[in-house]
């Protein structure tokens, strides 16, 4: 298939709030344009993870080129190119969203007729403003029987000053408005603008391809690339045959060459998963070196993970296919970090570094289906700072000193690297700010939680005028402690709001914060993978829920166990696993008191002396209950 000039090349992504139908729209863009065979349609079909379709949310972005043959009269009749990328909606996935947006020149902006504008869809709006792209307003789902058409509409032109007949009215399930979506995409988006001759392409994604090695999705900015070229990679300093190039749709298809404006893909038959990596610059080899003087393209940054938790197999001999399946995972996950730890008592892992809890949920559900491994997940944490009395890090059990920034602090990203507080000097907590986006019934509410959670205020505004007939809606912004919001605040913010209320959040630096190290006691042993890292106020509470959760998941044992939450030596919370009893006197029909209680007292020794030497096992169950405990 022929390349068109790149005057006739639009570049564009869909931007929105969880569940406002991009990839019902994107289905809707593929099927109208005949990208797919009719048997080759599904429901989602840009959604290519099982667990995309079973939760029905867009986890990876996605990429797809259509043409569309434009016969309007704005632009310049004739068949062009359209690369449309999917993007997800969760705030978790947001850096999908940022990678998407750097390839582009234009994007979709969709809101849903029946909930509005959310908070999701004022954060991607700033963020395709940020790259200067040409936002195309779509209120989507108009067929449905709660849609308010009027309302959003009036929400959207006071919210971000589009006029009313730039809105597109449209249905992603029945296809209203998407010719019309296909013909203001070549009307407005403007095409890509080359500057240079000069070989520069941006690696926006990448993934590993059984039989093609690790393939490269780019965004060509200059130059041509052609089959059978050697490549050169900026950053990692690869050099590359390629197996093959080419555009997807989204099935890989290979292609003679990549001109300059297109989405393309590069098959690096690579089985080294480390010479490539997400916003890295590629450029032709040069026999004359001239590729080692070729700058790298600006725009990327790279993710900063903002949850943290420890992952072990199960099974210790499976380490190293962990290792192989964490690698390739991160390949296909740029936001996921990972480096390698010990536990005494789980053997070796990997501490990974993660966006937010459901990124941390999907990657352990990734890696137990996609490569058939049970994994056990430490309590998930944020990055602490910490300062030390001593700069002998030999005191330390568990220091690596790469995480020791120019300031001096050490980086703990797990409980069990927290130093004795004997040799704390002050401890840094990291801060985001919260922008909470919720009807003005449920502002009070929003509030009580946000300062039950150690926010500060920083203010609110109102999207519509007081005269608005639209309902009104409030964005309350706070400053809040990231272990704040960890584990249950969205959760409890939904609940609170009848879920009408949503929230974005970003990191906006570290203070000073008491913080403590709860650990967790079974059976008077430290189990390590549940101590958890918290603020003192909050300590007892949480230690409490802890020793609960663990009373009912742990199985009895033939002795008392108790299990415990404690601050060095101070204990927060106690419970009790009761012992099974067996009624040793049942064989007794009468006699003297006395032969009951020397049975009795047999038993009561033989429990003391297995208490002593018996050892508790801590089932998964009770490690996944950890994830949950607020």
């Amino acid at each position: 298939m022929p390349n068109a000039p790149t005057n006739h090349i639009r570049n564009f992504c869909i931007i929105a709030h969880i569940d406002h139908g991009k990839s019902t729209l994107a289905d809707r863009l593929l099927e109208v344009t005949g990208t797919l065979a009719k048997r080759d349609m599904k429901d989602r079909v840009m959604d290519t993870l099982e667990l995309e379709q079973e939760r029905g949310i867009t986890i990876k972005l996605q990429t797809a080129r259509m043409r569309h043959a434009y016969t309007g009269e704005k632009s310049e009749k004739g068949e062009y190119i359209l690369n449309l990328i999917d993007t997800p909606g969760h705030v978790d996935f947001s850096y999908e969203v940022s990678r998407s947006v750097a390839a582009c020149e234009g994007a979709l902006l969709l809101v849903d007729a029946t909930q509005g504008i959310q908070a999701q869809t004022l954060s991607t709006m700033y963020k395709a403003m940020e790259y200067d792209l040409k936002i195309i307003p779509v209120l989507n789902k108009v067929d449905m029987p709660a849609a308010e058409v009027d309302r959003v509409k009036l929400e959207m032109m006071e919210a971000f000053g589009f006029e009313e007949d730039e809105i597109i009215l449209a249905s992603g399930k029945t296809g209203i408005g998407v010719p019309e979506i296909l013909n203001r995409i070549v009307e407005v988006v403007p095409p890509p603008q080359p500057k240079e001759d000069i070989v520069k392409a941006l690696v926006f994604d990448t993934f590993f391809h059984e039989f093609k090695g690790v393939v490269a999705l780019i965004k060509l900015e200059s130059g041509i690339i052609k089959k059978r070229q050697r490549l050169y990679f900026i950053g990692t300093q690869a050099v590359n045959d390629p197996v093959e190039i080419g555009y997807m749709n989204p099935n890989l298809i290979a292609q003679e060459q990549i001109l300059a404006g297109e989405v393309g893909y590069i098959a690096t038959g690579l089985k080294d998963i480390r010479q490539i990596h997400v916003g890295d610059t590629v450029t032709l080899w040069q026999d004359n070196k001239s590729h080692l003087h070729v700058p790298q393209l600006s725009g990327y940054q790279a993710p900063k993970p903002m949850v943290f938790a420890s992952l072990y197999p199960v099974e210790a001999s499976d380490f190293a296919e962990f290792q192989d399946a964490i690698e390739k995972l991160a390949l296909n996950d740029a936001a996921l970090t990972y480096q390698r730890e010990h536990s005494q008592a789980l053997g070796t892992g990997f501490v990974c570094g993660f966006l937010g809890l459901l990124h941390l949920e999907i990657v352990q559900e990734r890696l137990e289906r996609e490569f058939n491994i049970d994994l056990i997940s430490t309590t998930p944490t944020v990055e602490f700072k910490v300062k030390l009395t001593t700069s002998d890090y030999s005191k330390l059990n568990r220091v690596n000193t790469a995480y020791i920034d120019d300031a001096g602090y050490l980086s703990v990203r797990t409980a069990a690297d927290f130093p004795d507080p004997s040799l704390l000097s002050e401890v840094l907590e990291p801060w985001v700010k919260v922008e909470v986006f919720t009807p003005e019934e449920y502002v009070g509410g929003v509030m009580e939680l946000c300062q039950s959670s150690r926010g500060v205020y920083k203010g609110m505004e109102f999207l519509t005028k007081d005269n608005s007939v639209s309902r009104r809606h409030a964005v309350i912004t706070y400053e809040i402690p990231s272990v704040e919001i960890m584990v249950n605040f969205f959760d409890r913010l939904k609940s609170l709001s009848h879920g009408y209320a949503s929230m974005d959040y970003s990191l906006v630096g570290y203070r000073k914060g008491d913080i403590v190290q709860v650990k967790i006691l079974v059976n008077e042993v430290e189990a390590e993978a549940l101590s958890f890292l918290v603020h003192r106020e909050d300590a007892q509470r949480r230690g409490r829920a802890m020793v609960e959760k663990l009373v009912e998941i742990i199985p009895r044992q033939n002795f008392r166990v108790p299990i415990q939450a404690a601050i060095g030596g101070s204990i927060l919370a106690r419970a009790d696993i009761q012992a099974y009893r067996k009624d040793v006197t049942a064989k007794l029909y009468g006699g003297d008191e006395t032969r009951k209680r020397k049975l009795l007292d047999k038993q009561k020794k033989g429990k003391k002396k297995m208490k002593a030497i018996g050892k508790v096992e801590i089932p998964k169950e009770a490690f996944l209950a950890a994830l949950r405990t607020s």
